[in-house]
């Protein structure tokens, strides 16, 4: 069997994901003052590995559906809600970052009130983005309103906000592995989970189905986070291109806890589940594989 080549793969989809959020930006941009509009576009179309929206649509095609516009608009709003996380986890009342992927972050442009403001439009404007995006692929509106109440529901206080509660109160303490599972099955591994929910609710997906996707999805979010701990531990700023690192603002990480080679050893542990949770629901999915794989072997 011939391997699956991911670069091209990943290059591929996430021009598709950038002409998408672009689409989503220009229409926010046309209903915003300026400055509130500068900001967003900011925050949204300043690069990055693009891997939830990656995920979603790679789900949508795995469960049979073809991958039109629409599906890359579906996923754009998951990046809409990752962007906003990211522009108010910087601010100053949070992780005081001054750079995020090699730039200046959106506070330290655009001011931290506006940057506040930027980032809370950007919640209801990703629900409606997926409302929208899952009726134009097809769904009906019982169907189109359970894709955006899921991605609310990962967004929330039950998932991505409440894990950025967490690691804000987890600062300063040497927290367990329990806890810091729940922070960060929250606070970065919700969203992921939800990534790949979109796209196989939105396909339509029998249950087994969705819910191999999602222990897929559970598996490779904490994966993700274990992977960064181990970035953020083992790399500089200049190579991650953010600042200040979690060392810096006395975190917990499975690196403290577990040290390096542990560390790593937890992370494969966690893409052999999400890879065994695709092969058990038999989903031929070679791109899935393979990003799992790359979620802990990136390096930044």
């Amino acid at each position: 069997m011939t391997a699956f080549e991911l670069a091209p793969y990943l290059t591929a989809q996430g021009a598709e994901v950038e002409q998408a959020l672009e689409r989503a930006v220009v229409v926010m941009e046309a209903a915003l003052a300026d400055d509130v509009g500068a900001a967003i576009r900011h925050g949204v179309m300043s690069g990055g590995k693009r891997v939830r929206p990656v995920l979603c649509v790679t789900a949508y095609r795995a469960c049979g559906a073809d991958a039109s516009p629409a599906a890359y608009d579906l996923a754009a709003s998951l990046e809409l809600i990752h962007a906003y996380s990211l522009m108010h986890d910087d601010l100053p009342c949070m992780d005081d970052a001054e750079l995020r992927r090699g730039r200046p972050t959106t506070h330290k442009v655009h001011g931290e009130e506006l940057t506040a403001r930027a980032g809370a439009v950007l919640i209801p404007a990703a629900a409606l983005q997926a409302y929208r995006a899952a009726s134009a692929l097809g769904c009906g509106p019982d169907v189109a309103k359970r894709v955006a109440s899921r991605l609310m529901e990962a967004s929330g206080a039950g998932g991505m906000v409440g894990g950025q509660w967490l690691d804000l109160m987890g600062e300063g303490q040497a927290l367990g592995a329990e806890d810091l599972d729940g922070l960060h099955r929250r606070k970065t591994g919700a969203l992921l989970k939800a990534s790949l929910e979109l796209g196989a609710l939105a396909a339509e997906a029998p249950g087994p189905v969705v819910e191999a996707l999602s222990t897929y999805g559970r598996a490779i979010g904490l994966a993700f986070q274990i992977a960064d701990d181990i970035l953020d531990a083992t790399s500089s700023a200049e190579t991650l291109g953010k600042n200040p690192s979690d060392a810096e603002l006395d975190k917990s990480t499975y690196v403290s806890l577990y040290g390096l080679d542990e560390a790593r050893m937890r992370a494969s542990e966690q893409v052999d589940t999400a890879i065994a949770a695709l092969a058990e629901a038999g989903i031929q999915a070679p791109a899935l594989v393979a990003l799992a794989g790359y979620i802990v072997e990136r390096e930044n």
